[in-house]
C-alpha cells in the first residue's frame, strides 16, 4: 500500500486507481498522461509485460471515454536489453494506440539514450504520420541540434529543463544557464513546429513566456505538469489553455517518489511537514 505521503505524487499501485484519478482530472478539464512505473529492465520479460500493460491501458481509455494518453520510458520497453527489443515493443504499443486514436509519449532518460530514443521516435512518427511525442531536455548541449532535426516531422515535442545530472561536457550547469537555454529552445519550437508543443514546466515564468509566444506565432501548445506539483495552478490554467497532468502509478513507486522529493525544495518541505504532523 502506498502511504498517504507518497499518494500526492503517485496515483496508486493499480491501473484502476490511475484511471479513477484520470477521470477526476477530466472533470476539472485537465487531461491525464498515465505512466506505468518501471525502468532499466535487464531482461526481456518485464519489458514485454509493461508493453502489454500499456496496450490494456489504451483499451481502458476508450472504454471509459477518457481524455488520456500514455507515456513510457525507453528502458521500460527494453532499451537496456537491446535496441531491437525496445523498437519492437514501442511499435506494438504505438500501433495499438493509433488504431484507437490514443496519443503516445516517449519519455527521455539519461543522455546516453538520446540517440536511440530519437531514432525510434522518428521511425514511429513517420510511419504513423503523427500520434507520437518525445521529450527533449534543455540542459543538454545537443538539444538545439535535435530540435532542428525534428522540426519538419509530424508529432509533438515536450520540452523540459532536465531532471538528470549529466556531466558538464554534455550539459549546461546552473539554473540561470539552463533557464536561458529553455527560453531559447521554447522560442525555436513556437517559431518552427506546426503540430503542437508541450511545455513541460512548473515555472510560472516559462508558462507566461509560452503564452506570449503563442500570441506571437499562433502555434498550438499545451502545459504539462507532474501529479502533486502546483495542482491548484493546473486547474486554474485549464480555464484558458490545454493542460495535462503526468500521472505515475504502479508498485514500483518508491524510487519515483524519492526523486520527486529530493529534486524540488517545495516537495521536500511538504514531506517534512507531513512527517512532523503524522
Amino acid at each position: 500500500m502506498i502511504p498517504p505521503l507518497a499518494r500526492r505524487f503517485v496515483a496508486g499501485e493499480t491501473a484502476a486507481e490511475a484511471l479513477d484519478h484520470a477521470a477526476t482530472l477530466n472533470d476539472r478539464e485537465v487531461g491525464a498522461i498515465l505512466n506505468h512505473l518501471g525502468e532499466h529492465y535487464q531482461t526481456r520479460g518485464p519489458a514485454d509485460a509493461d508493453a502489454d500493460a500499456y496496450q490494456r491501458l489504451v483499451d481502458d481509455f476508450v472504454q471509459m471515454d477518457l481524455n488520456a494518453r500514455i507515456s513510457a520510458k525507453p528502458s521500460q520497453l527494453g532499451l537496456t536489453v537491446s535496441e531491437d527489443v525496445f523498437r519492437e515493443n514501442l511499435s506494438r504499443v504505438v500501433d495499438h494506440a493509433a488504431e484507437r486514436d490514443v496519443f503516445v509519449w516517449l519519455d527521455m532518460e539519461d543522455y546516453t539514450t538520446t540517440d536511440a530514443t530519437l531514432d525510434a521516435f522518428e521511425a514511429e512518427v513517420t510511419r504513423h504520420g503523427g500520434g507520437v511525442g518525445v521529450c527533449l531536455q534543455s540542459n543538454l548541449r545537443r538539444t538545439h541540434d535535435d530540435l532542428e532535426r525534428l522540426a519538419d516531422l509530424p508529432g509533438k515535442v515536450r520540452l523540459v529543463k532536465g531532471a538528470y545530472d549529466p556531466p558538464e561536457a554534455v550539459a549546461y550547469k546552473g539554473k540561470g544557464h539552463v533557464d536561458a537555454r529553455y527560453r531559447d529552445d521554447l522560442r525555436y519550437l513556437f517559431a518552427n513546429f506546426d503540430d503542437g508543443i508541450a511545455v513541460g514546466s512548473h515555472d510560472p515564468e516559462m508558462i507566461s513566456l509560452a503564452r506570449s509566444l503563442h500570441e506571437e506565432f499562433g502555434t498550438p501548445y499545451e502545459i504539462q505538469m507532474l501529479m502533486g506539483v502546483r495542482t491548484d495552478a493546473q486547474f486554474d490554467l485549464a480555464e484558458d489553455c490545454e493542460v495535462w497532468q503526468y500521472v505515475p502509478y504502479g508498485d514500483r513507486w518508491l524510487s519515483y517518489f524519492y526523486r520527486r522529493v529530493v529534486e524540488r525544495k517545495e516537495n521536500a518541505l511538504f514531506a517534512v511537514r507531513a512527517l512532523l504532523g503524522s
